[in-house]
């Protein structure tokens, strides 16, 4: 007996009304959108486990990502934000311990950000929370599943980013997930 998820439903009382609906693309996509929210509610969940607002974390990962250390204008580039904006985070963050600003070592100018050793434990701290959420939803499958998984997803976002820069045009058939008031 295969099991049956909240998403098999869905699918079943669409078809019905949408008689050339692909129950695999509907099933595919919807699944998908679930996932992609479960997964945000356990990053919510636990940025508020670690008293952190969104854009603090995005800050610290980042930083993080620099390997700790960063000037300003670098983490604004990465956040895809003017300088100022960036200030008052950092100003934010530092108030709480979690970044220092030092005097770069390289330019008596500049001014060096860095992740304290609470900053990076807060950040690996929410991070972990959300990684043993992944590898418990992905270790549903074997190995060589979610290699297979990853190599059809990557299929499928090299058309969804050739489709958002303009250079490919796809087919738009009507999905119940856009009719449907239920969450996705």
């Amino acid at each position: 007996m295969e099991h049956r998820d909240w998403t098999d439903g869905h699918v079943a009382r669409w078809k019905p009304v949408l008689p050339d609906l692909d129950p695999e693309i509907e099933g595919a996509v919807t699944r998908m959108g679930k996932l992609s929210v479960h997964l945000r509610r356990v990053r919510e969940q636990s940025l508020a486990d670690f008293d952190l607002e969104r854009h603090e974390f995005d800050t610290l990962h980042k930083l993080a990502g620099r390997g700790g250390k960063a000037a300003p204008s670098e983490l604004a580039a990465d956040l895809d934000l003017a300088p100022a904006s960036v200030t008052g985070r950092l100003d934010a963050l530092e108030r709480r311990g979690l970044v220092r600003r030092t005097p770069s070592t390289s330019d008596r100018r500049r001014v060096d950000v860095e992740l304290t050793a609470s900053g990076r434990k807060t950040w690996l701290g929410a991070m972990d929370v959300l990684g043993h959420e992944e590898y418990r939803l992905l270790g549903a499958l074997d190995k060589d599943e979610r290699r297979q998984l990853n190599d059809m997803l990557r299929r499928i976002m090299l058309v969804a980013e050739a489709a958002s820069d303009g250079s490919a045009e796809c087919p738009s058939p009507t999905s119940p997930a856009s009719t449907d008031s239920s969450p996705p």
